[in-house]
């Protein structure tokens, strides 16, 4: 009796040390946090947040409301990935701060739309007509590409995929281009006759792009680049790491896309696939 007394202590302390373990273990894993700009973004990661914390991740959102803090949270080691840019506002950052960060997998392409509270058409808008764009170098050299697009402009093709209003080559309607913070465009919408604006704070506003938007930028994809696709980035150091690579893989699911349908009422396509090599593609574009 003595014996199996013994030999029980020694099984429940060896269970409650392996218990003791596995607890602290749990205890001391990092928590990874994922930066987003939006309520759209926020929706999609939340569910994908979910799944990972039923395979034992310890996973946080945390929303930004401009584009400027989550890529200055990602390099001062706030946050451990954000997802919120496309290829081509990623490499002005990196070129402008000489940043580390890099783009580890897709997420989705949004398209770029303009709205009005008066005007059907681009086609209406009249000599002198104000249009409010993002005021950062990418969505804006977007923006004024969609006014090209739509015939209202024409820019300088050295321009690339950036230009700035200093680009615009002919306006024959003397159309004034405002730019401002890309959250801030539709509190003005009444007072301009239109703005164009991304997707996410279209949705935000209560727009959806293509059944009030007046233009639409993807209604020709191939008018589109694909440094517009939409990626998850982090510090260079990171890209490898097991975690990242697992929240990449649990991003780029059907789930997910399900998701992105559902929150972006059809506006936002998937922008992955089983062929992608994001880094070369990353590479390509910041050598231009």
């Amino acid at each position: 009796m003595k014996k199996f007394f013994k030999k029980f202590a020694i099984y429940a302390l060896t269970l409650v040390s392996a218990i003791t373990l596995v607890a602290c273990q749990n205890s001391s894993k990092k928590t990874f946090t994922i930066g987003v700009v939006g309520d759209v973004e926020r929706s999609v990661w939340e569910d994908v947040e979910k799944r990972l914390e039923a395979d034992g991740e310890d996973i946080k959102i945390e929303v930004f409301s401009d584009y400027v803090m989550p890529n200055q949270a990602l390099a001062d080691g706030s946050i451990d990935m954000n997802a919120y840019q496309h290829v081509a506002y990623l490499v002005d950052y990196v070129k402008a701060n000489k940043s580390d960060i890099v783009p580890v997998g897709y997420t989705y392409i949004s398209p770029m739309a303009a709205y009005s509270e008066n005007l059907k058409s681009l086609d209406e808008l009249k000599d002198g007509d104000e249009v409010i764009i993002p005021n950062d170098p990418t969505n804006g050299g977007r923006a004024l590409l969609l006014l090209e697009q739509a015939g209202v402009l024409e820019i300088d093709d050295a321009a690339g995929i950036t230009p700035s209003t200093s680009n615009i080559t002919s306006n024959p309607k003397n159309i004034k281009i405002t730019s401002i913070d890309a959250a801030q465009i539709f509190i003005g919408i009444k007072d301009v006759a239109a703005v164009v604006a991304n997707t996410n704070f279209a949705v935000d506003a209560g727009f959806d792009p293509y059944k009030d938007g007046i233009f639409v930028d993807t209604d020709n994809i191939a008018a589109v680049a694909s440094q517009y696709k939409n990626v998850m980035a982090v510090k260079a150091a990171d890209k490898e790491s097991e975690i990242v690579k697992k929240v990449v893989v649990a991003y780029q699911s059907a789930a997910t896309e399900a998701k992105i349908k559902e929150v972006s009422a059809g506006a936002d396509q998937k922008a992955w696939s089983e062929n992608d090599n994001i880094s070369a593609d990353f590479e390509a574009v910041l050598n231009q």
